[in-house]
This record gives structure tokens, sequence and C-alpha cells, in this order.
């Protein structure tokens, strides 16, 4: 007598690595959606976001212009290359606003309100939904700017595209570096609620990262370097640009990139073991 066919009860490893990336793209939709139909009824604040860009990237550019007019180089970098640093500090800067300071300022209130215990809950890695829920467009006019500042310094340094794609692939781990920390000290409301003061402090911190890191006192540069590693978030990738791909800053800025995202990860259920429901 035949037996009838035996089917495994879970599917294979790949399916199930395919299944869990395609449902992870498709709730990104959903959030993303979601958001930015909310945000574009509020077209005015779009506009205001627009013209405090150019104010703060004016500034900017007047504060870095003060160290050039009378022929001073910080750190050995001219004019376009401390612009393509100020480039990839704006563009860090709107990816902050578009997608962190929207997310992970969040959890302390959840923290706060007790509405983290129905984000636990949820069927999705409460993760990956408090870090990607929301989507700001208030900081896409800093992504634009952080681009045309980079589109321009290219031009003045006769970039190629070679040079522009080793700084992409340099300005990667960038984020996840900025992302990771962030998460890290948000994790912090689930003993400390209240915690702004210390992200207040990292975001003022990372505004060093608007000039060459070169351009400071040595104690500085290591306190930017291997303390808090602003270096990696803007000088390095620029540096990629203009003279040329490292390995060594390339291999240093992923292992920092991997370290800190699995230690954001590991803290994370660390803190939630320590965590005490609202109904508790």
């Amino acid at each position: 007598m035949l037996e009838p066919p035996s089917f495994s009860a879970s599917p294979p490893a790949t399916g199930r690595r395919q299944h869990w990336h395609w449902h992870r793209f498709r709730l990104l939709r959903l959030f993303w959606g979601s958001a930015v139909a909310a945000e574009a009824e509020y077209r005015l604040n779009f506009a205001l976001a627009v013209v405090t860009c150019i104010l703060n990237l004016g500034g900017s550019l007047f504060g870095l212009f003060l160290f050039y007019h009378n022929g001073y180089r910080p750190g050995g970098w001219d004019w376009p290359a401390a612009v393509l640093v100020l480039a990839c500090y704006t563009f860090l800067d709107g990816f902050s606003s578009t997608l962190l300071a929207p997310n992970l300022n969040r959890i302390v209130r959840h923290v706060q309100e007790g509405t983290l215990d129905f984000v636990l809950l949820k069927p999705v890695d409460a993760q990956f939904w408090l870090s990607t829920r929301m989507l700001s467009l208030w900081g896409v006019p800093n992504l634009l700017a952080g681009l045309a500042l980079a589109g321009w310094a290219a031009h003045r340094l006769g970039l190629g595209a070679a040079d522009l794609a080793a700084g992409a692939l340099l300005l990667l781990p960038a984020l996840l570096i900025l992302y990771s920390l962030w998460f890290i000290l948000s994790t912090l409301s689930i003993w400390f609620v209240k915690v702004f003061n210390i992200t207040f402090v990292l975001r003022n911190l990372l505004e060093a990262g608007r000039f060459p890191v070169d351009a400071f006192p040595r104690r500085l540069r290591l306190l930017f370097t291997f303390v808090v590693p602003v270096a990696f978030l803007t000088t390095v990738p620029a540096q990629a640009m203009t003279r040329g791909l490292r390995l060594g800053w390339l291999a240093g800025a992923l292992l920092l990139a991997a370290t800190l995202s699995l230690a954001s990860r590991a803290f994370w259920r660390f803190a939630l073991r320590h965590y005490s429901s609202a109904s508790s």
C-alpha cells in the first residue's frame, strides 16, 4: 500500500527568510505610506522646513567660511573638500530628522504612557516597529540639500563616479552607526524615563561633524574618533571621495557599524528582561 507523501511542517529556511524580508517590506510600505499621507496635509509645515533648512545651511556655510577667508586650511582640507564634509553632515541630519527622531524619541513616551506593552504584543519585531513606524517629511529638505552640496563639491574637486561610489559605500555604515547609538540611548528609558537630555547631548556632539575631524586638536580628534565616532560619520566618507578609499578605514567603519548594531540588539533584549509592564 502506497504511503502518502510527507510534508514538512515548516517551509525551508530560504523560504522563511524570503517571506520574512517580504513581510517587512510590506510593513514599511504601510507604515511610511500612512505617515506621508498624514503629514502631507500640513503643507505649510513643509514650506517652513525648507526655509529652516536654508537658514541653517547658510549659517553652517558662513561658520565654515570664517575659517577659510584668510587662506587658512583647517587640517589641510581646502574649501570644496570641507564643504563635502558639511554635505555628509547635512545628509545625516536629514536622515535623523526623517527617520530617527520621529521614531526613537517616541520610545520614551511609550515607556512613560505604558503603550510599550501594546508594541510588545504586536506580531512583529518590537525593535523593527519602534525604529520604522513613523516617517517625517520635514527632514527631506536636509537630505536634498546634502546631496546638492555634495554635487557642487564633487564638481569643484573634479570627482568621478568611482569617487562618489566610495563615499556612498562609507556613508552606509555611518547611517547604521548613527542609528545604533541613538537606539541604545533611547533604550535607557526602560530604566531612566527622562533620557531626552542624553539624546540632546548626542546630537550636540554630532554637530562637530560639520567640520573635518583633522581640524580639531589631537585630544578632540581622539574623542571624535574612538569615543563618539563623529569621524566615521562625516570625515571618513568625505575623505574616501577626496583622498581615495582606504581599506583600513573601510574595515574600521564596517566593524564599528556591525558591532554597534549587534550591541543595540543585545542591549534591547537585555532591557526587555528588566522591563516592568504598565499592567504589572
